[in-house]
């Protein structure tokens, strides 16, 4: 039998984010309790306690009565079919179950991506509704489409706004003179590229113009 993976700390947060107990994030990381609580206890957080400590919740807290004895959880097929409400789950975490349970591939439905982030492993899909009616969970309604492939076939992911933040988009006033001054970094990249010579003055520089 192959020996598991060791769990990174950036593993153990993630999964700590999306869950409410520490079996939880267990099952979410798809490894055993055990395994998990070994490396929960390896790392730290903030406050000195060890990341099992922090994630600790023998009460049961914001879990569903139905969900707090971990041989109760309801068959995934019993929230797709409508018998186990849906309201109770975060879709994440159903989406979540839909791969680790292998009803769907964590990968793209059309172009097959599956590429992971080196931070939480997560590859970048979305889970599409096929009639855009998001209350129905038929497993045949559902598919995974990459940010790409989501935005060629059903519409933007992002909004304009959402856009503009994350381009830092800013109006440009036409009477405002450019500013070229460089920070220390770009000084000494310069220097060293045989492009500044701090002994001389701007006059003396030759302007590299600026395309």
């Amino acid at each position: 039998m192959p020996k598991a993976k060791p769990l990174t700390k950036e593993q153990i947060i993630a999964s700590m984010s999306q869950t409410k107990s520490n079996r939880a994030a267990a099952r979410w990381l798809n490894v055993s309790y055990q395994h998990y609580k070994k490396w929960a206890k390896l790392y730290q957080g903030d406050d000195g306690r060890t990341l099992f400590d922090i994630h600790y919740n023998q009460k049961g807290k914001g879990i569903p009565k139905f969900l707090k004895n971990s041989n109760k959880i309801p068959a995934l097929n019993d929230l797709l079919e409508g018998r186990v409400p849906m309201t109770n789950f975060s879709p994440e975490k159903v989406k979540r179950r839909l791969f680790e349970e292998g009803y769907l591939k964590e990968e793209c439905n059309i172009c097959g991506f599956q590429e992971r982030r080196v931070l939480d492993y997560k590859v970048p899909v979305i889970l599409h509704f096929k009639d855009d009616n998001k209350k129905n969970w038929r497993l045949d309604n559902l598919e995974m489409l990459c940010y790409n492939c989501y935005f060629l076939t059903v519409g933007n992911i992002f909004t304009t706004k959402q856009i503009e933040q994350m381009e830092e988009h800013k109006p440009i006033n036409s009477g405002d003179e450019p500013n070229w001054q460089l920070d220390d970094y770009q000084l000494q990249r310069m220097k060293e590229l045989g492009l500044y010579d701090p002994t001389k003055t701007d006059d003396d520089l030759d302007i590299i113009s600026h395309l």
